[in-house]
């Protein structure tokens, strides 16, 4: 039987979701919780994975066990894992559903603390020090995001994508209190891309770009054409759709 588990993370313990080797990441922790506590070897299947440092609000992995799961499985499970990882909810799904490519889409939330603020050192991009961001700019630039769906300029180098096409729904950028907020959702993301993306609204922000450069920076399909990353730490995956 395949289980679908919904699950949040703060990332910044984790060097990703991602098992890699001699480093602490998501997929581990949870692995090592199910197999102790289902006494067999689990193995997960990520939505995606995040980078180092970067957030979860709310994220899917599916595993397989021909086990009856106890029913306080959640409450257990949440018992044995740290506290900066939450399980939210275990559930049984068709053996053809698939926690990465079932997905329809994904929602990115990135957040930039525009006053200095040591609640949220670990949750966003504190930029106080710098120009005041110009966020009618960065919401125009937004609108020359749909015009296109090859990203490659936006895409972490020398990775194994077959694909740079990705085709975005939404993306906008609005003043919540004393942060400003990202909010982007598309079909599937590339290494990188997100921050990438922010890095380079930013300048466009600070006015070191204009809007209408962002055409240029797209079609050019050259990372270094882009602004410079943001940090992972004002980065969240906030929703996976599936058609349940």
């Amino acid at each position: 039987m395949r289980y679908f588990i919904e699950f949040a993370y703060d990332g910044s313990s984790f060097f990703g979701y991602q098992i890699q080797p001699n480093q602490i990441s998501v997929q581990e922790e949870l692995e090592k919780a199910l197999s102790t506590i289902l006494r067999e070897p689990i193995k997960t299947t990520g939505a995606g994975r995040t980078d180092t440092g970067v957030h979860a609000k709310k994220m899917f992995a599916h595993f397989e066990t021909e086990q009856n799961l106890y029913e306080n499985l959640v409450y257990r499970l949440n018992s044995f894992l740290s506290e900066n990882i939450s399980i939210k909810q275990i559930f049984e799904v068709p053996a053809d559903m698939h926690a990465r490519f079932s997905a329809t889409f994904r929602t990115y939330e990135y957040y930039i603390s525009t006053e200095k603020n040591p609640f949220t050192i670990n949750s966003s991009w504190q930029t106080w020090r710098q120009k005041l961001l110009n966020i009618d700019a960065m919401n125009e630039a937004c609108k020359i995001l749909f015009e296109y769906d090859d990203f490659t300029s936006f895409a972490k180098l020398h990775t194994d994508n077959k694909t740079n096409i990705c085709k975005i729904y939404k993306a906008e950028w609005e003043q919540v209190g004393n942060q400003l907020k990202f909010t982007i959702s598309a079909d599937r993301f590339l290494r990188n891309m997100v921050r990438a993306i922010v890095g380079t609204m930013v300048e466009i922000g600070t006015g070191k770009l204009q809007p209408s450069d962002l055409r240029k920076i797209i079609e050019d399909k050259y990372r270094n054409s882009a602004g410079v990353s943001a940090p992972a730490q004002g980065l969240f995956l906030v929703d996976v759709g599936y058609d349940f």
